[in-house]
């Protein structure tokens, strides 16, 4: 996204892909929604309506931001999470356009979001669930994506499982949540989220078949 000719590329066909209007039609309707403010689109190059992996974290940062950063959710935003995510998902197989972000709570604040905040973020993603009709697999990282879907959870009519999809949960993939001086530790937390995105690449194999 620090490229320019990127970055318009993604901007020109944000409404228009029929793969991501609908998504970012959603982040339109959210947009200020009971004075919560911004909340940043999805970049085209995710999977939109056609993931099949729903990726949850906890907050937008500030790279997607627009006229600061991109203005997108995307793991081609020029930041160390992104940039982490982005060597995850290569290393497991998994491509971008099979993967949906998302966050426990979709508005800008760049802080860990409240209770009540992550209430108002659940209500979005069972709006959010209702978009995504090839969805195999929720992933979850970081507590707050993961409190943020207990309560999404409790709001929908039945168990996601019964739609086929699994709920896979590992660390987030910021700097803060690695850093350790235990290198033993260190290696145990790069090893858990590594064994959660293989997961989840079988599990879309699985779907497929």
């Amino acid at each position: 996204m620090a490229d320019p000719d990127f970055r318009v590329e993604q901007e020109v066909s944000a409404l228009t892909a029929s793969h991501i209007a609908p998504i970012n039609v959603l982040v339109d309707s959210i947009r200020d929604r009971d004075g919560r403010g911004w909340a940043p689109y999805v970049a085209p190059l995710h999977g939109g309506i056609d993931a099949q992996v729903l990726s949850i974290l906890r907050d937008p940062g500030p790279a997607t931001q627009a006229g600061v950063g991109s203005g997108f959710l995307a793991v081609e935003n020029d930041d160390p999470t992104a940039e982490r995510q982005m060597v995850l998902f290569e290393s497991a197989g998994i491509r971008p356009r099979q993967v949906l972000p998302w966050n426990a709570y979709p508005w800008y604040v760049n802080r860990a979001p409240s209770a009540a905040e992550l209430e108002a973020g659940a209500e979005v993603i069972v709006e959010l669930l209702e978009l995504l009709p090839e969805l195999r697999v929720i992933l979850l990282q970081g507590r707050d994506a993961e409190a943020g879907w207990k309560r999404a959870a409790r709001r929908l009519p039945a168990p996601i499982e019964e739609r086929g999809v699994r709920v896979v949960a590992t660390i987030h993939p910021g700097r803060q949540a690695l850093f350790t001086p235990d290198c033993v530790e260190r290696a145990r937390r790069v090893a858990h989220q590594e064994s959660a995105f293989a997961e989840v690449r079988e599990l879309v194999r699985q779907g497929r078949g």
